[in-house]
């Protein structure tokens, strides 16, 4: 009777096999991962930028493919003979490759040499198009001025900038 009960539940297990592959899905998986970054872009072998970032996802299968900075992104933009000119610091950042466009988001701080600081939320710098822009609140200090207001133009070099609705503190001279 033991041995019955035994054939006839062994008859009735089937075995259930899974295909994992079938539920993943390559948009929503990066094609690499990389931690600890700390690397250096050239450009005809001229070093233009160094890039830090504790974790760096790479999305190819996607429509409009992009690079992830999860957990932060630290920038710094060197001259022809290895100075800083300028330095982006912020929480997390994304690249899409197609439209060579950033978007920094967070606690987003950019520095440019000598003493120039923009801290904002959200940054987007259009690297095709050689803007730099952003859609929120923005703090402009240099060593004459120091504004503030919601939007933001620029080139990309930020020599040439522009908010859209101002607010600022100006020295005035009493001559």
């Amino acid at each position: 009777m033991l041995m019955l009960t035994l054939l006839m539940i062994a008859a009735c297990t089937r075995e259930r096999k899974i295909d994992v592959a079938a539920s993943i899905n390559p948009a929503r998986m990066p094609s690499m991962t990389t931690t600890n970054v700390n690397t250096l872009i050239s450009d005809s072998g001229v070093i233009q930028y160094k890039v830090v970032s504790p974790l760096w996802e790479i999305y190819n299968e996607t429509d409009t493919p992009y690079w992830r900075f999860p957990e932060g992104l630290y920038l710094q933009k060197y001259d022809p003979y290895f100075q800083v000119i300028a330095t982006v610091a912020a929480d997390s950042a994304k690249y899409f490759t197609s439209e060579r466009l950033w978007k920094l988001e967070g606690h987003v701080e950019m520095t440019k040499v000598p003493k120039d600081l923009f801290l904002s939320e959200r940054i987007f710098w259009d690297q095709r198009r050689a803007q730099i822009y952003s859609d929120t609140f923005i703090h402009i200090e240099n060593a004459t001025h120091v504004l503030e207001g919601t939007g933001f133009v620029s080139n990309d070099r930020l020599t040439k900038y522009r908010i859209l609705n101002p607010e600022g503190i100006f020295p005035v001279s009493n001559e």
